[in-house]
C-alpha cells in the first residue's frame, strides 16, 4: 500500500516511524542536541527524535521550532524525515537553512491525517510516495 503526500522539501529516506500522539513546539518541547522530547507530559516524552521518520499530525506553532531544526541538523541529531498533518511553514525554514548551510537535509511532506504508527518502517520517495515498508 502506498500514499502520495504534498512535497514541501524534496528528498529520499526509510526508516522507522515514530509518531506524536500530542501536538509538539519544537522550541521548549524537543531538546536540541539530544534529540529527546523534553516537553512535560509529552506522551513521547524521554524518546530521541533522532535518524526516525517523524510523524507530526499537529503541531504548536513557534517561530523558533525552525531554529531549534537547524540546531538538531548541526549537532547531527535530526530526523531522517517529517511527516505533517498539515501544511506548516516553520519547520521546513529550518530544513531550508541547513540546505543552505550546506548541510545535509530531510524530506518534509504533508499527508492530512498520517496512518502511519510509531515501530511502522517507511520509505518516502522525492515524488512524495510514501510506502510501508
Amino acid at each position: 500500500m502506498s500514499w502520495h503526500a504534498d512535497v514541501l522539501f524534496q528528498g529520499t529516506a526509510q526508516g522507522e516511524v515514530l509518531r506524536f500522539d500530542a501536538p509538539i513546539s519544537f522550541w521548549g518541547g524537543v531538546n536540541p542536541v539530544t534529540s529527546e522530547v523534553t516537553l512535560a507530559g509529552h506522551p513521547q516524552r524521554g524518546q530521541a527524535i533522532k535518524d526516525k521518520i517523524l510523524v507530526l499530525p499537529q503541531l504548536i506553532g513557534s517561530s523558533s521550532s525552525s531554529a531549534v531544526i537547524l540546531e538538531l541538523f548541526y549537532k547531527g541529531v535530526a530526523p531522517k524525515a517529517l511527516i505533517l498533518g498539515g501544511r506548516d511553514a516553520i519547520l521546513p525554514v529550518g530544513v531550508v537553512v541547513a540546505r543552505q548551510m550546506g548541510w545535509p537535509t530531510i524530506p518534509v511532506v504533508v499527508l492530512p491525517d498520517p496512518p502511519f504508527q510509531s515501530g511502522d518502517t517507511v520509505h518516502i520517495a522525492p515524488d512524495g510516495r510514501i510506502e510501508r515498508v
